[in-house]
Protein backbone atom coordinates (compact mmCIF):
# COMPACT_ATOMS: atom_id res chain seq x y z
CA UNK A 1 0.00 0.00 0.00
CA UNK A 2 1.20 3.64 -0.99
CA UNK A 3 2.31 5.33 2.25
CA UNK A 4 2.46 9.24 2.49
CA UNK A 5 3.03 11.97 4.98
CA UNK A 6 -0.34 12.95 6.97
CA UNK A 7 -0.50 16.68 7.40
CA UNK A 8 -1.53 15.91 11.28
CA UNK A 9 -0.50 12.86 13.48
CA UNK A 10 -3.17 10.07 13.06
CA UNK A 11 -3.54 7.52 15.68
CA UNK A 12 -0.29 8.50 16.86
CA UNK A 13 1.85 7.77 13.63
CA UNK A 14 3.55 10.60 11.27
CA UNK A 15 3.01 7.74 8.61
CA UNK A 16 -0.41 5.94 7.54
CA UNK A 17 -1.55 4.02 5.04
CA UNK A 18 -3.64 5.04 2.43
CA UNK A 19 -7.25 4.33 4.68
CA UNK A 20 -5.72 6.77 7.13
CA UNK A 21 -4.75 9.27 5.05
CA UNK A 22 -7.83 9.54 3.81
CA UNK A 23 -9.58 9.05 6.98
CA UNK A 24 -7.12 12.31 8.25
CA UNK A 25 -7.73 14.24 5.37
CA UNK A 26 -11.70 14.07 6.09
CA UNK A 27 -10.31 14.97 9.79
CA UNK A 28 -8.53 17.83 8.53
CA UNK A 29 -11.18 19.21 6.04
CA UNK A 30 -13.38 19.06 8.57
CA UNK A 31 -11.46 20.63 11.10
CA UNK A 32 -10.42 23.43 8.78
CA UNK A 33 -15.00 23.86 8.41
CA UNK A 34 -15.28 24.02 12.11
CA UNK A 35 -12.74 26.56 12.17
CA UNK A 36 -14.10 28.67 9.53
CA UNK A 37 -17.85 28.19 11.30
CA UNK A 38 -16.26 29.37 14.22
CA UNK A 39 -13.99 32.55 12.40
CA UNK A 40 -17.23 33.40 10.57
CA UNK A 41 -19.60 32.92 13.99
CA UNK A 42 -17.30 35.13 15.49
CA UNK A 43 -17.18 38.10 12.93
CA UNK A 44 -21.23 38.11 12.62
CA UNK A 45 -21.58 37.66 16.42
CA UNK A 46 -19.10 40.10 17.09
CA UNK A 47 -20.71 42.99 14.43
CA UNK A 48 -24.16 42.45 15.46
CA UNK A 49 -23.50 42.49 19.16
CA UNK A 50 -21.01 45.43 18.86
CA UNK A 51 -23.28 47.19 16.66
CA UNK A 52 -25.90 46.77 19.20
CA UNK A 53 -23.94 48.79 21.86
CA UNK A 54 -22.94 51.09 20.21
CA UNK A 55 -26.53 51.72 19.09
CA UNK A 56 -27.62 51.72 22.81
CA UNK A 57 -24.85 54.38 24.04
CA UNK A 58 -27.36 56.89 21.87
CA UNK A 59 -29.91 56.23 24.49
CA UNK A 60 -28.24 58.70 27.07
CA UNK A 61 -28.30 60.98 23.99
CA UNK A 62 -31.06 60.61 23.05
CA UNK A 63 -32.98 60.81 26.85
CA UNK A 64 -31.05 63.76 27.93
CA UNK A 65 -31.69 66.21 25.54
CA UNK A 66 -35.37 65.05 24.52
CA UNK A 67 -37.77 65.79 28.05
CA UNK A 68 -40.50 62.75 28.69
CA UNK A 69 -42.77 65.24 29.52
CA UNK A 70 -42.69 65.81 25.58
CA UNK A 71 -43.66 62.37 24.68
CA UNK A 72 -41.22 62.98 21.87
CA UNK A 73 -39.06 59.81 22.59
CA UNK A 74 -42.45 57.99 22.68
CA UNK A 75 -42.92 58.73 19.27
CA UNK A 76 -39.47 57.22 18.34
CA UNK A 77 -40.27 53.91 20.37
CA UNK A 78 -43.71 53.71 18.44
CA UNK A 79 -42.20 54.42 14.85
CA UNK A 80 -39.32 51.91 15.33
CA UNK A 81 -41.79 49.35 16.29
CA UNK A 82 -43.80 49.90 13.31
CA UNK A 83 -40.68 49.35 10.79
CA UNK A 84 -39.60 46.59 13.17
CA UNK A 85 -43.26 44.63 12.01
CA UNK A 86 -42.78 45.89 8.39
CA UNK A 87 -39.66 44.69 7.87
CA UNK A 88 -40.85 41.32 8.63
CA UNK A 89 -43.78 41.90 6.41
CA UNK A 90 -41.77 43.22 3.43
CA UNK A 91 -38.95 40.16 3.62
CA UNK A 92 -41.73 37.60 4.35
CA UNK A 93 -39.87 34.82 4.65
CA UNK A 94 -37.29 35.14 1.71
CA UNK A 95 -33.95 35.53 3.48
CA UNK A 96 -34.35 31.70 4.44
CA UNK A 97 -35.99 30.81 1.34
CA UNK A 98 -32.79 32.20 -0.16
CA UNK A 99 -30.27 29.90 1.85
CA UNK A 100 -33.05 27.01 1.25
CA UNK A 101 -32.51 27.38 -2.80
CA UNK A 102 -29.23 28.22 -3.34
CA UNK A 103 -27.53 25.57 -1.34
CA UNK A 104 -29.70 22.84 -3.45
CA UNK A 105 -27.76 20.53 -5.21
CA UNK A 106 -27.34 21.73 -8.63
CA UNK A 107 -29.24 25.78 -7.76
CA UNK A 108 -27.57 28.49 -9.69
CA UNK A 109 -26.80 30.60 -7.07
CA UNK A 110 -27.22 33.78 -8.87
CA UNK A 111 -30.50 33.01 -10.39
CA UNK A 112 -31.82 32.09 -7.15
CA UNK A 113 -30.32 35.59 -5.52
CA UNK A 114 -31.98 37.72 -8.53
CA UNK A 115 -35.34 35.98 -8.14
CA UNK A 116 -35.25 36.44 -4.06
CA UNK A 117 -33.80 40.41 -4.48
CA UNK A 118 -36.36 41.08 -7.36
CA UNK A 119 -39.58 39.91 -5.43
CA UNK A 120 -38.52 41.74 -2.16
CA UNK A 121 -37.33 44.46 -3.95
CA UNK A 122 -40.85 44.64 -5.94
CA UNK A 123 -42.35 44.49 -3.06
CA UNK A 124 -40.93 46.82 -1.11
CA UNK A 125 -40.78 49.27 -4.49
CA UNK A 126 -44.90 48.74 -4.22
CA UNK A 127 -45.22 49.49 -0.50
CA UNK A 128 -43.25 52.70 -0.74
CA UNK A 129 -44.78 54.36 -3.80
CA UNK A 130 -48.66 53.40 -1.65
CA UNK A 131 -46.65 55.11 1.28
CA UNK A 132 -46.53 58.35 -0.86
CA UNK A 133 -49.89 58.35 -1.96
CA UNK A 134 -51.95 57.51 0.92
CA UNK A 135 -49.40 59.40 3.68
CA UNK A 136 -52.19 61.82 4.79
CA UNK A 137 -54.49 59.64 5.96
CA UNK A 138 -52.03 56.91 7.56
CA UNK A 139 -50.16 59.41 9.13
CA UNK A 140 -53.71 60.44 10.54
CA UNK A 141 -54.72 57.24 11.38
CA UNK A 142 -51.28 56.37 13.41
CA UNK A 143 -51.38 59.79 15.01
CA UNK A 144 -48.92 61.65 13.26
CA UNK A 145 -50.62 63.82 10.99
CA UNK A 146 -48.70 66.53 11.98
CA UNK A 147 -45.32 64.78 10.89
CA UNK A 148 -45.98 61.88 8.05
CA UNK A 149 -42.66 63.29 7.18
CA UNK A 150 -41.40 60.65 10.00
CA UNK A 151 -43.54 57.93 8.49
CA UNK A 152 -42.06 58.66 4.88
CA UNK A 153 -38.44 58.29 6.03
CA UNK A 154 -39.01 55.39 7.72
CA UNK A 155 -40.89 53.74 5.40
CA UNK A 156 -38.12 54.09 2.98
CA UNK A 157 -35.68 52.83 5.71
CA UNK A 158 -37.28 49.64 5.78
CA UNK A 159 -37.82 48.82 2.85
CA UNK A 160 -34.26 49.54 1.80
CA UNK A 161 -33.71 47.06 4.64
CA UNK A 162 -35.78 44.29 3.41
CA UNK A 163 -34.27 45.00 0.01
CA UNK A 164 -30.51 44.57 1.99
CA UNK A 165 -31.67 41.49 3.78
CA UNK A 166 -31.58 39.48 0.58
CA UNK A 167 -28.01 40.78 -0.22
CA UNK A 168 -26.61 40.71 3.55
CA UNK A 169 -28.20 36.67 3.20
CA UNK A 170 -25.69 36.69 0.23
CA UNK A 171 -22.56 37.82 2.20
CA UNK A 172 -23.26 34.83 4.57
CA UNK A 173 -23.52 32.20 2.21
CA UNK A 174 -20.73 32.93 0.41
CA UNK A 175 -18.50 33.43 3.42
CA UNK A 176 -17.87 37.06 2.80
CA UNK A 177 -17.99 37.51 6.97
CA UNK A 178 -16.04 40.76 6.94
CA UNK A 179 -18.11 42.87 4.08
CA UNK A 180 -21.33 41.61 6.08
CA UNK A 181 -19.49 43.26 9.36
CA UNK A 182 -18.15 45.85 7.46
CA UNK A 183 -21.23 47.41 6.21
CA UNK A 184 -23.29 47.03 9.70
CA UNK A 185 -20.91 48.54 11.68
CA UNK A 186 -19.92 51.21 9.03
CA UNK A 187 -24.04 52.07 9.22
CA UNK A 188 -23.74 51.96 13.34
CA UNK A 189 -20.44 54.30 13.45
CA UNK A 190 -21.97 56.65 10.88
CA UNK A 191 -25.22 56.69 12.55
CA UNK A 192 -23.39 57.63 16.03
CA UNK A 193 -21.56 60.30 14.45
CA UNK A 194 -24.41 62.42 12.98
CA UNK A 195 -26.50 61.82 15.86
CA UNK A 196 -23.84 63.49 18.18
CA UNK A 197 -23.52 66.07 15.98
CA UNK A 198 -26.85 67.24 15.39
CA UNK A 199 -27.26 66.59 19.47
CA UNK A 200 -24.29 67.99 21.00
CA UNK A 201 -22.83 69.95 18.38
CA UNK A 202 -25.63 71.32 16.45
CA UNK A 203 -27.26 73.55 19.18
CA UNK A 204 -24.03 75.45 19.79
CA UNK A 205 -23.38 76.25 16.43
CA UNK A 206 -27.01 77.38 15.70
CA UNK A 207 -26.88 79.66 19.06
CA UNK A 208 -23.70 81.12 17.21
CA UNK A 209 -25.84 81.30 14.18
CA UNK A 210 -23.37 79.42 12.06
CA UNK A 211 -26.00 76.51 11.09
CA UNK A 212 -29.07 78.09 9.70
CA UNK A 213 -30.73 75.09 9.29
CA UNK A 214 -30.90 73.44 12.76
CA UNK A 215 -33.98 73.44 15.16
CA UNK A 216 -33.84 72.06 18.13
CA UNK A 217 -37.40 71.45 17.67
CA UNK A 218 -37.01 68.76 15.29
CA UNK A 219 -34.60 66.55 16.97
CA UNK A 220 -36.94 63.28 16.69
CA UNK A 221 -37.65 64.47 12.56
CA UNK A 222 -33.35 64.61 12.47
CA UNK A 223 -33.21 60.28 14.33
CA UNK A 224 -35.36 59.50 11.35
CA UNK A 225 -33.97 61.53 8.70
CA UNK A 226 -29.96 59.98 10.04
CA UNK A 227 -31.13 56.76 10.01
CA UNK A 228 -32.82 57.20 6.38
CA UNK A 229 -28.92 58.60 5.12
CA UNK A 230 -27.34 56.11 6.68
CA UNK A 231 -29.53 53.35 5.35
CA UNK A 232 -29.24 54.79 1.92
CA UNK A 233 -25.17 54.58 2.09
CA UNK A 234 -25.43 50.74 3.12
CA UNK A 235 -27.17 50.11 -0.41
CA UNK A 236 -24.23 51.94 -1.74
CA UNK A 237 -22.03 49.27 -0.15
CA UNK A 238 -23.87 46.25 -2.72
CA UNK A 239 -23.20 48.02 -6.05
CA UNK A 240 -21.21 45.36 -7.08
CA UNK A 241 -23.65 42.66 -6.03
CA UNK A 242 -26.83 44.66 -8.04
CA UNK A 243 -25.06 43.55 -11.52
CA UNK A 244 -26.31 39.97 -11.00
CA UNK A 245 -29.98 41.34 -10.11
CA UNK A 246 -30.67 41.90 -13.84
CA UNK A 247 -34.10 40.93 -14.98
CA UNK A 248 -33.10 38.33 -16.97
CA UNK A 249 -31.55 36.63 -14.39
CA UNK A 250 -35.13 36.75 -12.60
CA UNK A 251 -36.75 33.10 -12.96
CA UNK A 252 -40.62 33.36 -12.48
CA UNK A 253 -40.79 29.11 -12.74
CA UNK A 254 -38.83 29.24 -9.54
CA UNK A 255 -40.34 31.91 -7.71
CA UNK A 256 -43.90 30.02 -6.55
CA UNK A 257 -41.72 27.40 -5.20
CA UNK A 258 -39.96 30.23 -2.96
CA UNK A 259 -43.05 31.42 -2.25
CA UNK A 260 -44.75 28.08 -0.82
CA UNK A 261 -41.84 27.51 1.07
CA UNK A 262 -41.45 31.35 2.34
CA UNK A 263 -45.14 31.70 3.81
CA UNK A 264 -44.99 29.55 6.64
CA UNK A 265 -41.79 31.74 7.92
CA UNK A 266 -43.78 34.70 7.42
CA UNK A 267 -46.57 33.35 9.89
CA UNK A 268 -43.59 32.32 12.14
CA UNK A 269 -41.60 35.72 11.69
CA UNK A 270 -45.06 37.59 12.26
CA UNK A 271 -46.43 36.08 15.96
CA UNK A 272 -42.31 36.61 17.04
CA UNK A 273 -42.08 39.63 16.27
CA UNK A 274 -45.53 40.81 17.27
CA UNK A 275 -44.28 39.36 20.45
CA UNK A 276 -41.71 42.15 20.86
CA UNK A 277 -43.51 44.99 19.85
CA UNK A 278 -47.18 44.88 20.02
CA UNK A 279 -47.05 46.25 23.45
CA UNK A 280 -44.89 49.94 21.39
CA UNK A 281 -47.80 49.35 18.72
CA UNK A 282 -50.77 49.43 21.11
CA UNK A 283 -50.21 51.47 23.64
CA UNK A 284 -50.48 55.12 21.84
CA UNK A 285 -54.09 53.63 21.35
CA UNK A 286 -55.16 52.08 24.66
CA UNK A 287 -53.75 55.37 26.18
CA UNK A 288 -54.48 58.05 23.58
CA UNK A 289 -53.08 61.80 23.64
CA UNK A 290 -50.20 63.16 25.59
CA UNK A 291 -49.90 60.62 28.40
CA UNK A 292 -49.62 57.19 26.40
CA UNK A 293 -46.55 59.04 24.36
CA UNK A 294 -45.15 60.40 27.49
CA UNK A 295 -45.69 56.74 29.36
CA UNK A 296 -44.39 54.48 26.33
CA UNK A 297 -41.41 56.87 26.08
CA UNK A 298 -40.76 56.38 29.94
CA UNK A 299 -41.16 52.73 29.44
CA UNK A 300 -39.38 52.50 26.19
CA UNK A 301 -35.91 54.40 27.64
CA UNK A 302 -36.16 52.37 30.72
CA UNK A 303 -36.47 48.84 28.84
CA UNK A 304 -33.80 49.99 27.10
CA UNK A 305 -31.37 49.32 30.43
CA UNK A 306 -32.61 45.52 29.89
CA UNK A 307 -30.84 45.36 26.78
CA UNK A 308 -27.97 45.30 28.33
CA UNK A 309 -28.73 41.55 29.53
CA UNK A 310 -29.92 40.58 26.12
CA UNK A 311 -26.49 41.99 24.63
CA UNK A 312 -24.87 39.67 26.72
CA UNK A 313 -27.41 36.63 25.87
CA UNK A 314 -27.24 37.20 22.09
CA UNK A 315 -23.38 36.52 22.87
CA UNK A 316 -24.36 33.33 24.00
CA UNK A 317 -26.75 32.08 21.48
CA UNK A 318 -24.01 33.16 19.09
CA UNK A 319 -21.43 31.08 21.00
CA UNK A 320 -23.43 27.19 20.78
CA UNK A 321 -26.23 27.53 18.32
CA UNK A 322 -23.55 26.15 15.61
CA UNK A 323 -22.99 23.31 17.09
CA UNK A 324 -26.61 22.54 17.37
CA UNK A 325 -27.62 22.31 14.48
CA UNK A 326 -23.77 20.68 13.62
CA UNK A 327 -24.80 18.06 16.23
CA UNK A 328 -27.89 17.20 15.50
CA UNK A 329 -27.31 13.90 14.33
CA UNK A 330 -24.88 12.95 17.42
CA UNK A 331 -26.26 10.58 19.85
CA UNK A 332 -25.03 13.03 21.93
CA UNK A 333 -26.59 15.81 20.58
CA UNK A 334 -30.23 15.68 22.93
CA UNK A 335 -27.90 15.75 26.43
CA UNK A 336 -25.64 18.11 25.06
CA UNK A 337 -28.92 20.55 24.17
CA UNK A 338 -30.22 19.86 27.95
CA UNK A 339 -26.90 20.98 29.09
CA UNK A 340 -26.57 24.27 27.07
CA UNK A 341 -30.43 25.06 28.07
CA UNK A 342 -29.09 24.69 31.81
CA UNK A 343 -26.52 27.04 31.37
CA UNK A 344 -27.86 29.48 29.61
CA UNK A 345 -30.59 29.81 32.08
CA UNK A 346 -27.59 30.00 34.93
CA UNK A 347 -26.01 32.57 32.55
CA UNK A 348 -28.66 34.86 31.76
CA UNK A 349 -30.09 34.94 35.59
CA UNK A 350 -26.44 35.58 36.64
CA UNK A 351 -26.80 38.80 34.14
CA UNK A 352 -30.34 39.66 35.67
CA UNK A 353 -29.08 39.49 39.63
CA UNK A 354 -26.18 41.55 38.43
CA UNK A 355 -28.06 44.62 36.35
CA UNK A 356 -30.69 44.76 39.55
CA UNK A 357 -27.78 44.91 41.83
CA UNK A 358 -26.13 47.75 40.44
CA UNK A 359 -29.20 49.74 39.00
CA UNK A 360 -28.42 52.42 41.28
CA UNK A 361 -25.74 53.11 38.59
CA UNK A 362 -27.27 51.55 35.38
CA UNK A 363 -29.97 54.02 35.74
CA UNK A 364 -27.85 57.31 34.69
CA UNK A 365 -27.57 55.76 31.00
CA UNK A 366 -31.15 57.47 31.17
CA UNK A 367 -31.82 61.23 32.09
CA UNK A 368 -33.24 61.20 35.43
CA UNK A 369 -37.00 62.18 33.50
CA UNK A 370 -37.75 58.66 32.26
CA UNK A 371 -36.77 57.26 36.03
CA UNK A 372 -40.38 56.45 36.90
CA UNK A 373 -41.02 53.26 34.55
CA UNK A 374 -37.53 51.99 35.82
CA UNK A 375 -40.03 49.14 37.86
CA UNK A 376 -40.34 47.88 34.80
CA UNK A 377 -36.85 47.13 34.04
CA UNK A 378 -36.73 43.83 36.02
CA UNK A 379 -40.17 42.64 34.63
CA UNK A 380 -38.65 43.33 31.26
CA UNK A 381 -35.50 41.34 31.82
CA UNK A 382 -36.98 38.13 33.09
CA UNK A 383 -39.41 38.28 29.84
CA UNK A 384 -36.20 38.47 27.72
CA UNK A 385 -34.66 35.58 29.92
CA UNK A 386 -38.06 33.34 29.12
CA UNK A 387 -37.54 34.35 25.74
CA UNK A 388 -34.14 32.66 25.33
CA UNK A 389 -35.50 30.01 26.98
CA UNK A 390 -38.31 29.52 24.17
CA UNK A 391 -34.98 29.79 21.61
CA UNK A 392 -33.25 26.89 23.33
CA UNK A 393 -36.53 24.95 23.40
CA UNK A 394 -37.38 25.69 20.08
CA UNK A 395 -34.74 23.50 18.76
CA UNK A 396 -37.32 20.10 18.42
CA UNK A 397 -39.27 21.39 15.82
CA UNK A 398 -36.43 23.23 13.75
CA UNK A 399 -34.38 19.56 14.00
CA UNK A 400 -37.65 17.86 12.88
CA UNK A 401 -38.76 19.98 10.31
CA UNK A 402 -41.81 21.37 12.00
CA UNK A 403 -41.36 24.92 11.86
CA UNK A 404 -45.35 25.50 11.37
CA UNK A 405 -45.26 24.49 15.82
CA UNK A 406 -42.86 27.63 15.65
CA UNK A 407 -45.97 30.17 14.38
CA UNK A 408 -48.60 28.28 16.42
CA UNK A 409 -47.06 28.97 19.90
CA UNK A 410 -45.72 32.69 18.98
CA UNK A 411 -49.07 33.48 18.39
CA UNK A 412 -50.48 31.64 21.23
CA UNK A 413 -48.25 33.95 23.58
CA UNK A 414 -48.83 37.10 21.08
CA UNK A 415 -52.46 36.39 21.71
CA UNK A 416 -51.88 36.62 25.26
CA UNK A 417 -49.66 39.63 25.33
CA UNK A 418 -52.27 41.45 23.29
CA UNK A 419 -55.02 40.63 25.97
CA UNK A 420 -53.11 41.64 29.22
CA UNK A 421 -52.32 44.79 27.06
CA UNK A 422 -56.15 45.43 26.24
CA UNK A 423 -57.30 44.72 29.72
CA UNK A 424 -54.49 46.40 31.37
CA UNK A 425 -52.96 49.18 29.70
CA UNK A 426 -55.80 51.62 30.19
CA UNK A 427 -55.89 50.80 34.21
CA UNK A 428 -52.10 50.97 35.07
CA UNK A 429 -50.25 51.71 32.36
CA UNK A 430 -47.07 50.60 30.92
CA UNK A 431 -46.39 48.11 33.54
CA UNK A 432 -49.02 46.24 31.78
CA UNK A 433 -46.44 46.39 28.51
CA UNK A 434 -44.05 44.65 31.06
CA UNK A 435 -46.03 42.21 32.46
CA UNK A 436 -47.68 41.25 29.34
CA UNK A 437 -44.54 39.96 27.84
CA UNK A 438 -43.61 38.08 30.69
CA UNK A 439 -47.30 36.02 30.56
CA UNK A 440 -46.76 35.97 26.65
CA UNK A 441 -43.48 34.38 26.69
CA UNK A 442 -43.78 32.46 30.10
CA UNK A 443 -47.18 30.85 27.84
CA UNK A 444 -44.89 30.25 24.86
CA UNK A 445 -41.74 28.03 27.05
CA UNK A 446 -44.99 26.17 28.69
CA UNK A 447 -46.12 25.30 25.37
CA UNK A 448 -43.04 24.36 23.83
CA UNK A 449 -41.62 22.25 26.24
CA UNK A 450 -44.56 20.42 27.37
CA UNK A 451 -45.21 19.42 22.95
CA UNK A 452 -41.58 19.22 22.19
CA UNK A 453 -40.99 16.25 24.73
CA UNK A 454 -43.87 14.50 23.23
CA UNK A 455 -42.48 14.91 19.21
CA UNK A 456 -38.79 15.03 20.04
CA UNK A 457 -38.01 14.78 23.68
CA UNK A 458 -34.82 16.12 25.42
CA UNK A 459 -33.67 15.26 28.87
CA UNK A 460 -33.81 18.74 30.18
CA UNK A 461 -32.31 19.21 33.57
CA UNK A 462 -35.64 20.91 34.96
CA UNK A 463 -35.15 20.56 38.51
CA UNK A 464 -31.68 22.82 38.34
CA UNK A 465 -33.32 25.18 35.91
CA UNK A 466 -36.10 25.75 38.17
CA UNK A 467 -33.88 25.81 41.33
CA UNK A 468 -32.07 28.47 39.65
CA UNK A 469 -35.13 30.33 38.95
CA UNK A 470 -36.07 30.44 42.45
CA UNK A 471 -32.48 31.14 43.86
CA UNK A 472 -32.20 34.20 41.63
CA UNK A 473 -35.73 35.60 42.18
CA UNK A 474 -35.04 34.79 46.57
CA UNK A 475 -31.43 37.17 46.32
CA UNK A 476 -33.44 39.69 43.90
CA UNK A 477 -36.42 39.88 46.37
CA UNK A 478 -33.66 40.23 48.97
CA UNK A 479 -32.12 42.95 47.05
CA UNK A 480 -35.57 44.98 46.95
CA UNK A 481 -36.15 44.42 50.78
CA UNK A 482 -32.44 45.04 52.18
CA UNK A 483 -32.06 48.34 50.90
CA UNK A 484 -29.61 50.37 52.88
CA UNK A 485 -29.81 53.90 53.02
CA UNK A 486 -26.51 55.02 51.46
CA UNK A 487 -25.40 53.78 47.87
CA UNK A 488 -21.93 52.44 49.10
CA UNK A 489 -23.90 50.35 51.16
CA UNK A 490 -26.48 49.05 48.77
CA UNK A 491 -23.84 48.49 46.22
CA UNK A 492 -22.17 46.17 48.68
CA UNK A 493 -24.95 44.27 49.94
CA UNK A 494 -25.83 43.39 46.44
CA UNK A 495 -22.40 42.65 45.61
CA UNK A 496 -22.28 40.02 48.50
CA UNK A 497 -25.60 38.54 47.25
CA UNK A 498 -24.35 38.23 43.63
CA UNK A 499 -21.24 36.46 44.65
CA UNK A 500 -23.90 34.22 46.78
CA UNK A 501 -25.64 33.03 43.26
CA UNK A 502 -22.01 32.27 41.76
CA UNK A 503 -21.28 30.19 44.41
CA UNK A 504 -24.12 28.43 44.63
CA UNK A 505 -24.47 27.83 40.72
CA UNK A 506 -20.42 26.59 41.42
CA UNK A 507 -21.24 24.42 43.79
CA UNK A 508 -23.76 22.90 41.96
CA UNK A 509 -21.75 22.04 39.04
CA UNK A 510 -19.26 20.42 41.22
CA UNK A 511 -21.68 18.54 42.83
CA UNK A 512 -23.59 17.49 39.77
CA UNK A 513 -19.97 16.58 38.04
CA UNK A 514 -19.09 13.89 40.97
CA UNK A 515 -22.26 12.72 40.93
CA UNK A 516 -21.38 11.44 37.14
CA UNK A 517 -18.58 10.58 37.86
CA UNK A 518 -19.40 8.04 40.35
CA UNK A 519 -22.21 6.52 38.50
CA UNK A 520 -19.65 6.09 35.73
CA UNK A 521 -17.47 4.11 38.15
CA UNK A 522 -20.60 2.12 39.27
CA UNK A 523 -21.94 1.65 35.55
CA UNK A 524 -17.90 0.13 35.02
CA UNK A 525 -17.75 -1.92 38.21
Amino acid sequence: MRQGRCPQRFGGKTFCRRRAIIACGRRCGNMASLKKLLSDSVVYGLSSIVGRFLNYLLVPVYTYHISAASGDYGVVTNIYAYTALLLVLLTFGMETTFFYFASRDGADRRRVFATAAGAVGTVAALFVALLFVFIRPVASAMGYADHPSYLLAMGVVVALDAFQSIFFARLRLEGRAWKFAGLKLGFIVVNIALNLFVFLVAPGLAADGRLGWYDEGSNVGYIFYINLLCTSLVTLGFLPELRDCRPSAFDRGLLPQMLRYAWPLLLLGLAGILNQVADKILMPFLLPGDEGRVQLGMYGACVKIAMLMAIITQAFRYAYEPFVFGGQRDKDSKPMQARATKYFVMFTLLAFLAVSAYMDLFRHLVSPDYWGALPAVPVVMMAEILMGVYFNLSFWYKLIGQTWWGAVMSAAGCAVLVAVNVVFVPRVGYMACAWGGLAGYGVCVLLSYTIGQRKNPVPYQTGAIILCFALALLLFGLMQWLRPGSLVGRLALNTVLLLAYVATMAFMERSALAGAVNRLKKHKS
